[in-house]
Formats: structure tokens, C-alpha cells, sequence
């Protein structure tokens, strides 16, 4: 076991006047499992990229270990798997590919193979796996979720929890929980290290922000009546000096005012005290503004209905037949594995030229708002965004404010923005829509931990109708009211 120690680290991109981190100094373990969260664009990343001594900074960072990073940059994507996982970790033996596979469920056949023919899913396995197997290295992993199920997510969390020596930034509560023994926390004021997993953290985290919020009550009304106090006070001091004049022993009156007005002085000290002492306080409070949503309700209870519906592909089927409905004020998820057609069932409903069988009787007049899962095609500024789509452009920005957008982003063409941002993105575009119907596909990929919160509190106060495809585990139990599994 030896020490990462990072000393007064400030550092800023060339063409930003603001610091992404200002003197910061924290210790970690080369041993531990380590959770690392915070909002999007704080600089998860961007620290990452400092540890790999990719940036110019001030200050130092100490480590006597290598530090290897995943998505693992392959070359060439036509050269079959085992020379992908050889060029990755030469020294290893062909056994222990095969292990480290058996562990994460992947069929041995994979190693012959095309790298290029793997699914996403696929690629991320064998790349962990083999990333873990260069001994005495130290792992990056940058959200290794977003291309993974729920069961390959629990799969992927049960052999991680079997490593160490790993900095895993992820934004999925029930994955961290499964898998870390720390929290690195990327918070507003600081970075803060603390042993557990997430829901400990965040218990203790909400615990401190609720005992800084009382003391900044008491706080508050400790100034305002210690203030009102200076004032009455002075005010009486001037009172007994005017009296000077005229008065028949000068000297008593003097005192007296001289007294009041070091009373004044010692309560003022104290206001200053006290207002400093409030100053320290809420500076890591995440501050989750409420989002709104204004669903239509439509006429019938009935929104949609699928009757033995199979997306086809190539001329077959890519599920088994499925039959459900979608109700008035339900919330319906749809769980399975990668290519099972959830995307497919749900671009069928919003009309999208999919071939299938089986029927889709849909609402008459009914309206949809859709959030893709692709986000590539974004670009241009959020003003043309808006016009392109009719919304208004400054509910628009007022929610990607509330969902954490500085006003720099409003500025930025949003192909330059990050893969959470322009997740939130589309979903402030959905939440400006009025709809009968809201079908959301992997809406919270990459997404901060924060915002997933923010965006529950929403669903669960205004209870839109959805239908919606999501493998981060919290947020389905948390939303969802039935799940329909292919």
C-alpha cells in the first residue's frame, strides 16, 4: 500500500478565468475502492486527467504507482479481441483473460472476434478486466455504466467489489453502494474524503448541511438582535454626549457616554464574530431548485395499448411478443437486457419508421414528448435549440439553470458541451412541454448524482404519466409504478 497525496493543486483551462481547483490539498490510499462524485462539469474528469499528468498545474501531486484509465483508447478496432486485451496488458496469461471473463460473464469466444463486432457492453467488460490484470497499477474508471444494463451493472459492481486500487466516478447510487469502500466528493467549496460507501456519505453529508443550516438560523437572528442592540446603543451614547452641554459635571456624563459607546463597540465585535462564523457555513450545500412540469391529462384512461408487438430487424423478431397498456397517472418502466427492443418499443410509440409486428393502438390527439438516448446530433446555441423546437427559451434556460448550468453554458455551441450536459439538455426541452405522455429513453446517463435527485422530486411531486427505460436502479424503484421486463 503506498499514499496518491495531492498539495495545493490549482488548476484552470488557458482560455478560463476561474480555477477548476484552488489549492487543494487531500491524501488517499492506493488500496482503497474509491467512489468519486460530484455535479456535472465540476471536474471529475479534468482531475482524472491531472493525476495522468495530461495539464500543466501549481502545486503537487505525489505517487509512486501507475495510473491506467478507463474507456481505454483502442487503436485499432478491427484487430480481434485478444490482441486488443495483449496490447492492454501484455504480461498476462491466456488463463487469466479467461477468468477475469468468466467473472464478468463474458462467452470465451469474445477474444476471437473483431473488437469492433463487441457490443458496448461487451467492450467495457473485457477492457476491465483486463486493465485489472497490469499488477501494481492504479485504475481510472470514468463511468463505466452508461452502456450497461441492470444486470450487467450488478454484475459489473460484484467484481469490483473483489479489486482495489481504483478511482470509480459514477453517478449510479445503487452501482457506488455495491462496489466502494470510499467517497471522494467533489463538492462547491472543496474536496472532501470520507470512508463507507455513497448512502453513508450522503447521510452524513445531509446530516452536517441540516446542523449548519440551524446554526446559520441561530446565527442569523443572533445578528439581527445583536445589531438592533449596537444601534440602540449608539443612538444613547450621542443622546448622553449631546447632554454635555450645559450639565453641571461634564466629567459623569463623559463617562457615561464613553461607557455606552464601549458597549457599543464590544456588541459590534460580536455581530462580526458571529457573521463570520456564518460565513463558513452551507459553502458544500447543493442547492436542488424544484423543477416544475405542466402534463396535460388526457380524456380517457387509456393512453396507448401494445398487443403482441415485435420490433423486427433483418427480417427477425429482436423480442418476444409484447402486450401491455399505458394508463392515466402510471409510470411504467420498461427492464431487459441490451437489444432487447426497449428503445425500439418505445420509438415505435413515438412513430418512428420502425418495422414491426403486432399493434400499437395509440390515443387519438395524442401528445408525446420524447427524450432520446442519443445525444450526438445536439449542436448549435440553446437560443436556436429553442426556436427549432418551439419551446420557450427562457423557461428553457431557467431550468438548465436550476439543473446546474453557470451562465458560460448559455454561450457555448452545445456540440462543445459535455455528455451530461446535454442530457439535461433534452430533458429541460421535455420538461417545457406540455404532453399527455413523456417517454424518456436512459435519460439519466451521465447525469450527476444531484440532478437524479432533482429530476425524482419532480416525477414524484407533479406524477406525469411515462413510460421510460432507465438501468439506474434507485431511480427505477424510486419512479417507476410497474415494470414491464422483456
Amino acid at each position: 500500500m503506498s499514499v496518491i497525496k495531492i498539495e495545493n493543486l490549482t488548476f484552470s483551462y488557458p482560455a478560463s478565468y476561474d480555477n477548476i481547483f484552488e489549492n487543494v490539498s487531500f491524501q488517499i490510499d492506493t488500496d482503497w475502492k474509491l467512489g468519486f462524485i460530484g455535479r456535472n462539469g465540476r471536474g471529475k474528469t479534468t482531475f482524472l486527467n491531472l493525476l495522468q499528468g495530461k495539464y500543466e498545474y501549481s502545486g503537487k501531486i505525489f505517487s509512486s504507482v501507475q495510473f491506467d484509465y478507463f474507456p481505454y483508447f483502442v487503436r485499432d478496432k478491427n484487430s480481434l479481441t485478444e490482441d486488443v486485451l495483449r496490447e492492454v496488458c501484455p504480461t498476462a496469461e491466456d488463463w487469466q483473460f479467461m477468468r477475469e471473463l468468466s467473472y464478468l460473464d463474458v462467452d470465451f469466444d469474445v477474444l476471437y472476434r473483431p473488437f469492433k463486432t463487441l457490443s458496448n457492453g461487451e467492450q467495457t467488460k473485457v477492457l476491465l478486466a483486463s486493465l485489472f490484470l497490469n499488477e501494481g497499477h492504479f485504475l481510472l474508471i470514468d463511468e463505466p455504466t452508461n452502456h450497461l444494463d441492470t444486470q450487467a451493472r450488478e454484475l459489473l459492481s460484484v467484481y469490483l467489489r473483489k479489486k482495489k486500487s481504483f478511482i470509480l466516478v459514477s453517478h449510479d447510487r445503487h452501482f457506488l453502494d455495491g462496489c466502494v469502500d470510499h467517497i471522494l466528493s467533489l463538492n462547491r467549496a472543496n474536496i472532501e474524503v470520507q470512508g463507507g460507501n455513497f448512502s453513508s456519505f450522503m447521510t452524513n453529508f445531509e446530516r452536517q448541511q441540516e446542523f449548519e443550516r440551524r446554526q446559520n438560523d441561530r446565527l442569523e437572528t443572533d445578528i439581527k438582535r445583536l445589531k438592533e442592540t449596537a444601534r440602540r446603543t449608539e443612538g444613547w451614547a450621542d443622546i448622553v454626549e449631546a447632554s454635555k452641554i450645559g450639565a453641571t459635571d461634564k466629567g459623569y456624563v463623559g463617562h457615561m457616554s464613553a461607557k455606552m459607546m464601549k458597549r457599543a463597540k464590544v456588541v459590534e465585535a460580536r455581530v462580526q464574530k458571529e457573521i463570520e462564523q456564518k460565513s463558513a457555513l452551507l459553502k458544500n450545500i447543493e442547492l436542488e431548485a424544484e423543477l416544475k412540469i405542466s402534463p396535460l391529462s388526457y380524456r380517457s384512461e387509456r393512453l396507448a395499448a401494445f398487443s403482441a408487438v415485435v420490433p423486427i430487424y433483418d427480417g427477425r423478431g429482436i423480442c418476444p411478443p409484447v402486450t401491455f397498456e399505458i394508463k392515466r397517472g402510471e409510470r411504467i418502466a420498461l427492464e431487459g437486457k441490451n437489444g432487447s427492443g426497449k428503445s425500439s418499443l418505445l420509438k415505435i410509440l413515438c412513430g418512428q419508421p420502425i418495422d414491426h409486428s403486432g399493434i400499437i393502438d395509440i390515443g387519438s390527439k395524442l401528445i408525446i414528448s420524447y427524450v432520446p438516448q442519443d445525444t450526438s446530433h445536439l449542436q448549435g446555441t440553446l437560443t436556436d435549440f429553442a426556436g427549432l423546437h418551439n419551446i420557450d427559451e427562457s423557461l428553457f434556460k431557467a431550468i438548465l439553470h436550476k439543473m446546474g448550468f453557470g451562465k458560460q453554458q448559455f454561450e457555448k455551441d452545445i456540440s462543445d458541451f459535455s455528455d451530461g450536459q446535454k442530457k439535461k439538455t433534452l430533458i429541460a426541452k421535455s420538461l417545457c412541454e406540455q404532453a399527455h405522455l413523456y417517454v424518456w429513453d436512459e435519460p439519466l446517463n451521465f447525469i450527476d448524482i444531484y440532478s437524479r435527485i432533482q429530476i425524482e422530486n419532480l416525477l414524484n411531486e407533479f406524477k406525469p404519466t411515462m413510460i421510460f427505460v432507465e438501468h439506474d436502479k434507485a431511480f427505477q424503484d424510486n419512479i417507476a409504478t410497474s415494470i414491464i421486463k422483456l
